[in-house]
């Protein structure tokens, strides 16, 4: 499924994303959904949202 689909992510939603920090280098971030911060529907780069642990970045991957 795709990141860039808001309707594709809940909470508790186990996903990879880029942080700010890595945009450059496209390093992936593992965690679950704590947040959704995107209110847009779809997103081009990516829905924003914040992890459990706090981390806020763009889903590129949900995983299964």
């Amino acid at each position: 499924m795709s990141g860039t689909i808001r309707a594709n992510i809940a909470k508790g939603t186990h996903v990879k994303i880029v942080l700010k920090k890595d945009q450059r280098t496209g390093i992936l971030t593992e965690g679950i959904v704590k947040d959704i911060l995107t209110s847009a529907p779809v997103h081009h780069r990516g829905i924003k949202v914040r992890l459990e642990d706090g981390q806020i970045g763009r889903v590129k991957e949900i995983i299964h």
